[in-house]
């Protein structure tokens, strides 16, 4: 098996986790090719193979690797969105970070988690992709998102405005901060944190969850995930923000976008020994009395 690693910066107290990573992929002769700028970043800090090999990016990729390992947290395994995207390449990630719903693999389960991936002993979590399209082709090629896709203001910007339509019916208008529309995996994201519902990954919906609505009668409303969604802005500024999970650009406010679900799906890598409802009971701590904590 062929292994790709992708990571971002770090703190000097995960070096000893990253090199029990590269130790044990050594231990199984493991062929090993590493994000050009993370091994930059690395490679004076721990002991690597001396056969490593280095990409730059998605052309590089293909074709060379079986699996992408994200070593980081959530944010860390979405940057890694723009290296497979549609190629089909399965992802894992390796919690450096703190929740890690989308990392799931925490720092002391390095050896068990690889020795299941040269084994095989693993299923492919399917995971939707929102898509986001306009006149002026927001984020080029790389116009899809696993979390969200949000509208919002920008930071000295009065209240906006939000005029949604789906199958060009009209369902609202949003007075608000900001809006966003998540898929499954989204849901325990940024929507969570605004009040938007839990989706279960198969679901096949999406959600529509407002930020802090002027009118207290708005609520998060759930929809199929195979709808078109259009959005018009209505603003005192004359801009707005439009973030794609992790990547953000400035938007002026007489632009349509129309968001729809993309053509591909990712591969998230799931260990046979755990499920969702796993690593949701996990980090929610579930069925917990915490005031024990």
């Amino acid at each position: 098996m062929r292994i790709a690693i992708y990571g971002r910066e770090f703190n000097d107290s995960v070096l000893p986790f990253v090199q029990e990573v590269f130790d044990v992929l050594e231990s199984y002769k493991t062929p090993v090719l590493v994000y050009q700028k993370y091994f930059d970043f690395i490679k004076d800090k721990i002991k690597l193979p001396s056969d490593i090999r280095i990409f730059n990016g998605h052309g590089e990729l293909l074709g060379q690797t079986d699996v992408l390992v994200s070593l980081g947290g959530d944010g860390t395994l979405l940057d890694t969105l723009s290296l497979i995207r549609d190629s089909g390449i399965p992802v894992i990630g390796i919690n450096f970070g703190r929740l890690g719903f989308l990392a799931s693999i925490n720092k002391g389960e390095i050896k068990k988690a690889i020795e299941a991936l040269q084994n095989k002993e693993y299923s492919l979590d399917k995971r939707t992709l929102l898509s986001i399209a306009s006149k002026h082709s927001l984020f080029g090629d790389e116009n899809f998102a696993l979390n969200d896709i949000t509208i919002h203001r920008r930071d000295n910007s009065a209240m906006m405005i939000i005029h949604a339509y789906m199958n060009d019916e009209f369902v609202n208008s949003y007075w608000a901060d900001g809006l966003i529309i998540a898929t499954p995996t989204g849901s325990t994201a940024y929507s969570l944190s605004c009040g938007g519902p839990i989706i279960y990954p198969s679901s096949e919906n999406f959600v529509i969850t407002p930020i802090a609505p002027h009118n207290l009668n708005v609520r998060p409303f759930i929809i199929p995930d195979n709808v078109s969604l259009t959005f018009e802005i209505e603003a005192r500024s004359s801009k707005f923000l439009v973030s794609c999970d992790s990547r953000t650009e400035t938007v002026d406010k007489s632009v349509k976008i129309t968001l729809n679900k993309a053509g591909f799906h990712v591969n998230l890598i799931r260990l046979n020994n755990e499920s969702y409802l796993t690593t949701l009971r996990n980090k929610l701590l579930w069925g917990i009395d915490t005031r024990n904590y």
